[in-house]
């Protein structure tokens, strides 16, 4: 990744396989007027539509999830994701 001087790049949920003390270090290397930020995705806003879209069948999350568990198992369900042995997991009751 790379970025002109006095550059500023936002991050939507940076945190994936780069991870975001590497990704930081890599882009301001050449410069230390290029200015990083980051924060989680503004998820609350798209998710009454996103919603809406999977129950109307227009839109499939499968493709998102990658472990899928009952409802009474929500614990290990964010252990897994934690421990990075899933991405996503799905809950179903």
């Amino acid at each position: 990744m790379s970025a002109r001087v006095l550059a500023t790049m936002a991050l939507i949920s940076a945190c994936s396989a780069w991870g975001t003390a590497n990704l930081s270090r890599d882009c301001c290397r050449s410069s230390r007027k290029v200015h990083l930020h980051g924060g989680p995705a503004p998820v609350r806003r798209f998710l009454p539509e996103l919603i809406k879209l999977v129950w109307d069948g227009k839109i499939n999350p499968g493709k998102v999830f990658d472990l899928t568990l009952p409802l009474d198992q929500v614990a290990e369900g964010y252990r897994a994701m934690d421990e990075r042995r899933a991405i996503k997991t799905l809950l179903r009751p």
